[in-house]
């Protein structure tokens, strides 16, 4: 009976699988498939505790889904996956193409482990594969809004339809997973692709007519929160995408954008690895940083919400509370890092990512060099974000503040921005700010004209 072995990675789903399609197809009617995770040391060590927790209950979904059939094996996959492949006589082995730089090589090594055996790559965790949508003369964009044009232009397949029947190959010795981590009371979005849909369908039900506002206030539980579903693979964008198929909405249009910036820094990972760490404007590497005990301190009052700016506060309190910040104040809480702390932003790419439970490498650490005006469509260098402005701005009433900052609740929304202008002072365990934010966005400005 000819077993064909389906590898999840980044696609921890079965509806809307085309590698799945790809296995049945392969093993034929009389054929099963086995279903397998590989925990990889490359991986899962320098992932936080958030990321492994989420990965480990979808894992727990998946495994349920597949009848039992789930198989986790540990170590290299160049070592593990043909080891397996020849214990069940596997004629195939398949995956979803990954498109990272470790993932490229992890994926051309096992490929050449497996001899024989064919290792078959069929769809991306993408809309529209990284590296497919370039310039009329072949070169890859540089900057988004061209790019997003000509990914709609080059469009994306219909969602692939779920298999009716899957012959799950049973029996297969498993190992145990690794031990959970504690999250000490981080709240986690349940876990598993159905927990994904279920997710989608209120966002789009409830929602989504309001997105083209509602994505910038973070008060207000305006965005999806599909992203950490979006990094594993319990749903494909392409399944969204289809959703809002003939919407013309401006909420639908910028929901769509969205998803075209996923797809745009994948590309400019695909084309550029050594972006994932590296500068993309290596001019920019010469930028003078702030070190020291003093320097020090100012970064734990960043990482712990104590740097007494509501908004940053709030931001970096949510990212520790719920392995989760919101877009908007995502760039503010990095802006300041970079530009009022003068920190590099690699540290806090390295930070977001050991907390989120979102943590994707190209949208993470690109987001971070778009803000730190050293990557593809950046930020101008001389914009810095002003957390103080940006609070009045985005969260008016200051419900925002008031849920993760319990110490400024009281305030009246005209001064919960500026605790320090209220009439009584800044509240009792709420601490004043640690820099002049003013002062400190010239002496960024100052070190980026010097570096220019």
């Amino acid at each position: 009976m000819p077993t064909a072995l389906l590898w999840f990675r980044r696609d921890l789903r079965l509806a809307d699988h085309p590698a799945l399609l790809a296995a049945v197809d392969a093993a034929g009617p009389d054929g099963t498939v086995l279903p397998v995770f590989v925990f990889d040391d490359r991986l899962w060590g320098p992932s936080g505790a958030p990321r492994r927790r989420f990965l480990l209950d979808c894992l727990a979904v998946l495994g349920a889904d597949t009848g039992g059939a789930l198989v986790l094996r540990h170590g290299d996959p160049a070592r593990v996956v043909p080891q397996l492949a020849t214990e069940v006589g596997a004629r195939s082995v398949h995956v979803t193409a990954d498109a990272g730089p470790y993932g490229r090589r992890r994926d051309a090594a096992v490929e050449q482990a497996l001899g024989d055996v064919p290792l078959v790559r069929t769809g991306s965790p993408y809309a529209v594969a990284p590296g497919r949508v370039t310039k009329r003369d072949g070169t890859p964009f540089q900057v988004f809004s061209p790019f997003a044009r000509a990914w709609r232009e080059h469009g994306w397949h219909s969602p692939a339809q779920r298999p009716a029947d899957v012959r799950w190959l049973p029996g297969v010795p498993s190992h145990d997973p690794p031990p959970a981590p504690d999250l000490d009371g981080v709240r986690l979005p349940p876990a598993g692709e159905a927990a994904a849909h279920e997710a989608w369908a209120r966002f789009r039900d409830e929602r989504l007519s309001g997105y083209a506002e509602g994505r910038n206030t973070p008060g207000t539980g305006g965005t999806s929160r599909m992203s950490a579903y979006l990094k594993y693979g319990c749903l494909h964008p392409r399944s969204l995408l289809a959703d809002l198929a003939g919407d013309d909405s401006e909420a639908a249009r910028r929901y769509t954008d969205e998803l075209a910036w996923r797809d745009f820094y994948a590309d400019v990972l695909w084309h550029r690895p050594d972006s994932a760490r590296e500068y993309l404007k290596p001019e920019l590497q010469a930028m003078g940083y702030d070190s020291g005990p003093d320097a020090e301190e100012l970064v734990r009052a960043w990482e712990t919400g104590r740097t007494g700016f509501p908004i940053v506060d709030a931001g970096m309190r949510q990212l520790l509370g719920e392995a989760y910040v919101h877009n908007r104040v995502r760039m503010i809480v990095a802006s300041f890092l970079v530009k009022d702390l003068h920190q590099e932003w690699t540290r806090g790419a390295r930070y977001f990512m050991r907390h989120l439970v979102d943590g994707d490498l190209a949208s993470n650490n690109h987001g971070w060099q778009w803000v730190a005006g050293t990557g593809t469509d950046a930020s101008p260098y001389y914009r810095v974000f002003n957390p103080v402005t940006q609070g009045k701005k985005f969260d008016p009433d200051g419900s925002y503040v008031k849920r993760w900052v319990p110490e400024l609740r009281d305030l009246d929304p005209r001064y919960v921005h500026e605790p320090w202008t209220a009439p009584t002072g800044v509240p009792a365990g709420y601490p004043e700010p640690i820099v002049d934010h003013a002062a400190e966005r010239q002496v960024a400005l100052d070190r980026y004209h010097r570096v220019r």
